[in-house]
C-alpha cells in the first residue's frame, strides 16, 4: 500500500467512526442534527482529500526535481583521490616509482583534477610533473626521494636568457617536482621530499654527475598555488624555487638544505609563514626578481611573518628536533638569512616582513643591483642572535646584471622597527649605501636594541671604504669599517630614533659614520661613551640634527665636509 493509500485509508476509517458516533447521538438530538453534522463532514472530507492529492503530486514534482539536480552534479561516489600504489609505486625504497606517480597525476588530470595521495614508504623518484587542478599529498611517514640518476630527470629547457641570471635560475623541467603554465596546485602533507639525490649546481666540488636534478619544487608562470606543512630535506640548488607566481602561499614547512631554501622570484600576492629554514651554506628566503621570464617584473604584495631562519645546524638535526650545532672551526658559511636580492632587475614592491627570528646567521639584506626599484618595505618585530656579519644591510649599485636598457633602479621608503640583536659581529657596521649620484632615499630605523662584540681599535677609523658600485652586493664587500653601529653613504632622508646600542668590549670607532649624507634626524639615542671615541662622523654631510642622545647636547649642522663629535 503506498502513501497516499495509507493517507486515504487513514482518514476514511476515521469519518467512519465519527459518522457511527453521529448517529448513536441520533437518539439524543434528534435526526436533523445527526444529518446536518454528516453533511459538514462529508464536506470536510472532501476537501480533505483533495489537498492530500495535491500534496502527493507537490511530493512526485519534488523527487523528480531532486533527482534532475542530482543528475547535473558529479555523483559523491565519484573518485577523487589517486593512490600511487594503484598505479605501480611501491614506496619501499628502491624501486624508481616516478613513473607510476605521474600516471596517477595524468590519470587525476583526466578527471578534471584531484588529490593524488602519498601513503607511507619511500618513493625513489626522478622527475615529477605537475598538472593544474592538482593536489600531491604527503601523508605521515611519506618521503618522495630524489635518486642519483641522471637519466631519471627531465633535460633542462632551453633559456634564450640564461646570462642574466645563474644556470639554476633560467631553468625548470630539471628538476624532481616542476610545473609551468599551471593553476590551482598544491603540495600538502606532514610528508617529507629528501632531495639527496639532487645537485647544488656545485658538482664539481660535490663530485657529483653532470645532468641531475637541481631543485626540489620549481614553478614558473603559475596562480593559485599552496605549498603547505610538507618538509624539505637537502633541496638541491632551491628547496623551492617560485618564478612568475600570482596567489602564493607557503605554510608550515620545515626546510633543512645544503643552499637556498626557498627563492620566491618575479611573483605576485605571495604569503610565508610559519616556516623553519636552516640553510647553512647559502640564503633561508629570499626574494628576487630575475630575467628568466624574458621581461622585468618585479616582486610584490608579499608578506613574510613567523618564521625562523638559521644557518648553523648540522642538515637533518632541524628536521629531527634535535637542532645539533657544526662543532667550533668547521668550515660552513652560515649564511641562512632573509634577503631581497641579488637578482634584481625587476625590483621589490609592497613588502613586509614581520615576527621572524633570525638564529646564528646571516642579518637583514635588502639589495637592488640590477635596475629595479626596492620601494614601501616594512620590516618589525625582529629578534637577531649570533649574526655573523651585520645587522642590517641595505645596497643600491649598478652591477646592472640585465638587459642594456635598464638604468640604475632606486632603493626608497623602508621602514625598520623593534628589532633586537644580540652577539652580532661588528668589524662591519649595520649599512645603509647608495652609490655617487644615486642615493638611498626616506629610510626610518626605529626603536632597535643592538648588543654587539665591538672591540675595534682607533686606528680603524681612518678606513677608506672601497665604493665597488658594481660589485656583487654582500655584507662583507667593504670589509672593515671606520664605525662599528652604523655605517651610512650616499644616503638622503635617513632617520633613527629610540636606538640603544651597547658592546661587549670597547670599541674605539665612532658609533654611527654618514658621509655624503643629508637630511639625517636621529632622536633618544643610547651608545657608549668611550674616552676620545666619537658618537658621530660626519663627512660631507647635509642638514644633519640629533636629540636627545645620552651624554652629548642637542646638535643641528647644516653643512660639514668634516666634523666629528
Amino acid at each position: 500500500m503506498n502513501r497516499l493509500e495509507n493517507t486515504i485509508d487513514f482518514n476514511f476509517k476515521n469519518g467512519m467512526d465519527i459518522m457511527l458516533l453521529n448517529e448513536n447521538r441520533c437518539n439524543e438530538y434528534g435526526t436533523r442534527a445527526v444529518q446536518r453534522n454528516n453533511s459538514s463532514f462529508l464536506i470536510f472530507l472532501l476537501f480533505l482529500l483533495a489537498a492530500i492529492i495535491a500534496g502527493q503530486k507537490d511530493a512526485i514534482a519534488s523527487v523528480h526535481n531532486t533527482r534532475a539536480i542530482a543528475n547535473t552534479n558529479p555523483s559523491p561516489t565519484s573518485n577523487t583521490t589517486f593512490d600511487v600504489r594503484d598505479y605501480g609505486a611501491k614506496g619501499n625504497g628502491k624501486t624508481l616509482d616516478s613513473q607510476a606517480i605521474n600516471k596517477a597525476i595524468d590519470a587525476a588530470a583526466q578527471e578534471g583534477g584531484g588529490t593524488v595521495i602519498f601513503p607511507a614508504g619511500t618513493y625513489l623518484s626522478g622527475t615529477i610533473q605537475l598538472k593544474s587542478n592538482i593536489t600531491l599529498y604527503l601523508e605521515q611517514g611519506a618521503t618522495i626521494k630524489a635518486v642519483s640518476d641522471t637519466s631519471a630527470y627531465d633535460k633542462p629547457e632551453p633559456s634564450k636568457w640564461t646570462h642574466y641570471q645563474d644556470f639554476g635560475h633560467s631553468h625548470f623541467h630539471n628538476s624532481l617536482i616542476w610545473g609551468v603554465g599551471l593553476h590551482d596546485v598544491s603540495i600538502l602533507g606532514p610528508g617529507l621530499i629528501d632531495g639527496s639525490g639532487l645537485s647544488r649546481d656545485l658538482d664539481r666540488r660535490d663530485h657529483l654527475p653532470h645532468g641531475l636534478g637541481n631543485k626540489a619544487i620549481a614553478l614558473k608562470n603559475c596562480r593559485n598555488v599552496i605549498i603547505k606543512d610538507i618538509s624539505i630535506f637537502k633541496g638541491g640548488h632551491f628547496g623551492i624555487l617560485a618564478t612568475g607566481i600570482n596567489n602564493l602561499t607557503i605554510d608550515n614547512l620545515k626546510i633543512d638544505t645544503n643552499r637556498d631554501g626557498m627563492d620566491i622570484d618575479a611573483c605576485q600576492n605571495v604569503h610565508i609563514s610559519n616556516c623553519t629554514v636552516n640553510s647553512p651554506w647559502d640564503d633561508a628566503i629570499v626574494l628576487k626578481s630575475t630575467h628568466a621570464l624574458g621581461h622585468v617584473q618585479d616582486t610584490r604584495n608579499v608578506t613574510i611573518s613567523n618564521c625562523i631562519v638559521s644557518g648553523d645546524y648540522k642538515l637533518g638535526s632541524v628536521l629531527n628536533g634535535t637542532f645539533k650545532r657544526f662543532p667550533k672551526g668547521y668550515r660552513v658559511p652560515h649564511t641562512g638569512r632573509i634577503k631581497m636580492g641579488t637578482e634584481s632587475d625587476g625590483g621589490f614592491k609592497n613588502i613586509t616582513i614581520t615576527n621572524c627570528v633570525f638564529d646564528h646567521c646571516g642579518g637583514l639584506a635588502l639589495e637592488t643591483v640590477d635596475g629595479g626599484h626596492l620601494e614601501d618595505v616594512s620590516i618589525s618585530n625582529i629578534t637577531m642572535r649570533d649574526i655573523i656579519n651585520m645587522p642590517i644591510f641595505l645596497r643600491l649599485g649598478s652591477r646592472m646584471r640585465g638587459p642594456d636598457s635598464l638604468q640604475v633602479g632606486q632603493l626608497k621608503r623602508v621602514n625598520i622597527s623593534n628589532i633586537v640583536v644580540y652577539n652580532s659581529a661588528s668589524r662591519a657596521a649595520s649599512t645603509i649605501s647608495g652609490i655617487p649620484g644615486h642615493d638611498v632615499k626616506d629610510v626610518s630605523i626605529h626603536n632597535v636594541r643592538f648588543v654587539l662584540r665591538g672591540g675595534g681599535k682607533k686606528k680603524l677609523r681612518s678606513i677608506k671604504v672601497p665604493e665597488k658600485a658594481d660589485g656583487y652586493p654582500e655584507p662583507t664587500m667593504f670589509g672593515t669599517l671606520p664605525s662599528y653601529g652604523f655605517y651610512v653613504r650616499h644616503a638622503k632622508g635617513i632617520d633613527f630614533s629610540n636606538i640603544t646600542i651597547s658592546t661587549k668590549k670597547k670599541d674605539e670607532r665612532p658609533v654611527f659614520q654618514f658621509k655624503d649624507a643629508s637630511d639625517v634626524n636621529l632622536h633618544y639615542i643610547k651608545v657608549p661613551k668611550v674616552a676620545g671615541a666619537p658618537v658621530f662622523t660626519l663627512k660631507n654631510v647635509k642638514n644633519f640634527q640629533s636629540f636627545h642622545v645620552r651624554g652629548l647636547p642637542d646638535k643641528k649642522v647644516k653643512n660639514t665636509s668634516d666634523q666629528s663629535f
